[in-house]
């Protein structure tokens, strides 16, 4: 039963892309968290007490820029996911998820360049939340080689290889 070309032996799973999928979920549920609690949620992750102000005043903008986050943090869990092989293939994987690494290094070693824009935010901030996206590019960047020869199969490759395999 094992030889039998009929049956289609799919890539396995790779470990360091569901945990990096996973990771990027869970920053998206945190922000969304965030949203939830209000002024206090802010404070405790450290955006700024002019978010939290706010926030606090029903301002919409604190609660559209965390929902973007949040959306796209989401869009990138499913990236992940699709490169761990997890989900179906989605466009431009191999691209998508090569951007998603470099802007979470670029995040967790950059900051510097950034504490100057948003001078709101604590240096606590600062430091946890780079901390956080070097991780997240780690585990993203370590997941991405892994997979990297599979994802750059080009669309003939693959119907071939489908073909073959039965």
């Amino acid at each position: 039963m094992l030889d039998n070309p009929v049956i289609r032996q799919s890539a396995p799973v790779n470990k360091c892309l569901v945990i990096a999928s996973g990771l990027s979920a869970l920053a998206a549920l945190l922000h969304l968290v965030c949203i939830a609690v209000g002024p206090a949620g802010y404070r405790l992750l450290g955006a700024g007490e002019g978010m939290a102000q706010m926030a606090a005043a029903g301002h919409w903008y604190p609660t559209l820029v965390t929902l973007s986050i949040a959306g796209i943090l989401s869009i990138w869990s499913l990236y992940a996911a699709s490169g761990a092989g997890l989900i179906g293939r989605l466009p431009l994987l191999r691209w998508v998820l090569l951007a998603i690494t470099l802007v979470y290094l670029l995040r967790g070693l950059g900051f510097f360049f950034l504490t100057e824009t948003f001078p709101d935010n604590s240096i606590a901030f600062w430091y946890v939340s780079s901390a956080i996206c070097l991780v997240f590019g780690v585990a993203h960047a370590v997941g991405l080689r892994q997979v990297w020869s599979r994802l750059t199969l080009s669309l003939h490759q693959r119907d071939s290889r489908a073909v073959t395999q039965g």
